[in-house]
């Protein structure tokens, strides 16, 4: 196995995709659980985290640790506590991530400028959004505010149940406890306003966030210059190869809504347990009503590679 390459005090930009090169998040609550383990275990590391994307199928993460120790255990910490609380909720078995994860030094500002563009852009280049500060799990707008997709928390307004859920996010967070699937649904359940939701995920990723946006922007010279960089530039990744499925990740949303309306799934993580013919039924339906690729389809259905379409 190859050796990796580390300095101390280099930016390190880490790429890892699901075992089977399915899709991992699926709903608001996979992103909130992976982000609020990742954070944590970040804290527990000394990891400083410049840059996390959280992709349908793969995470980006450009980070600065002090040594090859803390940075491994810190990725294999995160992995294996997710991986734990997402094959508990969904009653799936086996490996999440795959067992490398790929990694590579920036050892320039002009490399680790490059690296920042081209993680913020990779949602514009799946076609999840147009500008990269519109793409909620790249947490680039909460350099700006720390609530950019809602209304601003007013206390005196909100409901009891939106109170409760604030206290209980605080309350776990400074005990350096991230959120659970059981807590998280139980919280979104209280909450009756779709508002109310939106302000308690800005809440959430305001709250655990370990995101070091100023260094980011540094590298740029300030926060809008980073933005009009992004706009203008979106950066490349020669160390590290990623494949993609197919050339828009916007079909994963209309899968899910797809299967719903037509009554084969209630929550969309029932995918993730279903026998092979359950999943190649579902696969039907979506080749019948949606113009995906094929290996697109079968990547959200966690379909093997080698089935028959």
């Amino acid at each position: 196995m190859k050796r990796r390459k580390f300095k101390k005090v280099v930016l390190n930009h880490c790429y890892q995709r699901s075992s089977d090169h399915g899709v991992l998040f699926y709903d608001i609550r996979d992103h909130l659980v992976f982000f609020t383990v990742f954070s944590t275990i970040a804290v527990r590391y000394d990891v400083r985290v410049v840059k996390l994307v959280q992709m349908p199928d793969h995470i980006h993460h450009s980070t600065i640790a002090s040594n090859m120790a803390d940075l491994s255990g810190f990725i294999r910490d995160y992995t294996s506590i997710f991986a734990k609380e997402y094959n508990k909720s969904f009653h799936r078995k086996g490996p999440l991530f795959e067992e490398r994860y790929g990694n590579a030094l920036k050892l320039s500002d002009k490399a680790v400028r490059t690296n920042l563009l081209y993680l913020d852009n990779n949602p514009v280049e799946r076609k999840l959004v147009t500008r990269p500060e519109d793409y909620q799990f790249g947490y680039l707008a909460y350099r700006a505010s720390d609530h950019p997709f809602s209304e601003k928390i007013r206390l005196r307004y909100a409901s009891m149940p939106l109170r409760r859920a604030l206290r209980q996010v605080k309350s776990l967070h400074n005990g350096g406890q991230h959120l659970t699937y059981q807590v998280l649904t139980k919280m979104f359940d209280t909450l009756s306003d779709p508002m109310e939701k939106d302000q308690l995920t800005d809440y959430i990723i305001n709250t655990y966030s370990v995101i070091d946006h100023s260094l980011s922007s540094r590298y740029f010279g300030g926060y809008e210059n980073e933005l009009l960089a992004a706009a203008s530039n979106t950066g490349s990744e020669y160390d590290i190869s990623e494949s993609f499925i197919g050339k828009d990740d916007r079909f994963y949303a209309q899968f899910s809504s797809m299967l719903k309306t037509h009554g084969m799934v209630q929550d969309i993580h029932e995918i993730l347990s279903m026998e092979e013919q359950q999943k190649f039924d579902c696969f039907m339906t979506l080749r019948r009503f949606t113009s995906a690729p094929n290996r697109q389809i079968a990547a959200y259905l966690h379909l093997p590679v080698e089935t028959k379409y």
